[in-house]
């Protein structure tokens, strides 16, 4: 039995078809990440998800209930974190956590999260700062250990250092059969934790992949400027192409394995190589929008995102074998 399984879902607000036809499953114990450019519809699957939203048409079933009949029965056992936290602002974290754990009538692990994730429970949720509130939605959401973890950009405000807790708090989670639902905009995210990828588009559905599959469609920009000739032609091959001639090299768009890249500059002098990774939403442009990284600008590389290779490397690099 599916832990999630979404069929037919339409939701219009007004002329806005803000979800036409969505149909998808997540099994139990599966983390699904569910992904897609601003507006296409992440948000309001979450809502109707939750019953926050009543969808026009369309079923939704939670370990086999009704979404939306069945909702106070099917929240006993989900853990939710929203894109934007808002609690009660003169309530403290401790505060927020007693409560529900009153609500609840039983023992969290609020304790070992607040440990695990450096947080000061005793500060008013209005003067905690946007990386805290995040915090501190986590801990609410995760601290009765759900079976059910449906979570709206879950490392939002936070760095690198807690997103890697929380990465191993989701890993314990998931050991423990624990079904998660993850939407985010954060390619490196997805592939840490995600076991397959939704992706929606204007409302609709797209594609749904298993990680490996969209780690095939990865795309990456390299700048190459060479010493000497070069032929811009040799580029022009499959999972390459040549999308600006420089003065002294080109930029090249290469799908997929860069090995590919590496084998063909292999064949020349090269002064100076940089690599850079293609960010989700140009994924989302070049395989599901209709509009290829030839239409971006290429002049702009990400210090935190390229690899800058000379000459020495490339020839530390053994020929691949054809």
């Amino acid at each position: 039995m599916p832990a999630i399984e979404v069929q037919n879902l339409k939701k219009y607000f007004g002329k806005i078809h803000a979800l036409d036809d969505v149909s998808f499953s997540v099994d139990e114990g599966e983390v699904f990440g569910f992904l897609g450019p601003n507006g296409a519809g992440k948000t309001t699957t979450i809502r109707c998800l939750m019953n926050f939203i009543k969808p026009t048409s369309g079923d939704i079933k939670i370990f086999g209930l009704d979404a939306q009949k069945k909702s106070t029965i099917v929240k006993n056992h989900l853990g939710y974190l929203s894109g934007d936290v808002r609690l009660y602002d003169n309530w403290t974290g401790r505060d927020h956590i007693l409560f529900l754990e009153k609500l609840r009538k039983k023992r969290s692990i609020a304790r070992d999260l607040i440990v695990k994730l450096n947080f000061d429970p005793h500060i008013k949720f209005k003067n905690l700062s946007s990386g805290n509130k995040q915090k501190l939605g986590l801990i609410l959401a995760l601290m009765f250990e759900p079976k059910l973890m449906i979570m709206d950009e879950p490392t939002l405000g936070l760095d690198p250092l807690l997103q890697n807790a929380i990465y191993k708090i989701l890993d314990e989670l998931k050991k423990k059969g624990s079904t998660i639902f993850i939407s985010s905009h954060n390619l490196i995210e997805v592939e840490r934790i995600c076991d397959r990828v939704g992706i929606i588009k204007d409302g609709k559905i797209v594609a749904i992949e298993s990680i490996e599959s969209l780690i095939e469609k990865r795309i990456h920009t390299a700048r190459v400027r060479f010493n000497g000739q070069f032929s811009k032609d040799a580029f022009n091959i499959d999972g390459m192409e040549v999308q600006q001639e420089l003065s002294d090299g080109l930029i090249l768009g290469i799908h997929g394995n860069i090995n590919l890249l590496i084998k063909k500059l292999s064949e020349y002098d090269i002064k100076e190589l940089e690599i850079s990774h293609a960010s989700l939403e140009e994924i989302f442009l070049e395989y599901y929008g209709g509009v290829g990284r030839s239409a971006q600008k290429q002049n702009k590389f990400e210090e935190d995102k390229s690899v800058l290779i000379t000459q020495n490397d490339l020839n530390e690099v053994p020929k691949l074998k054809e």
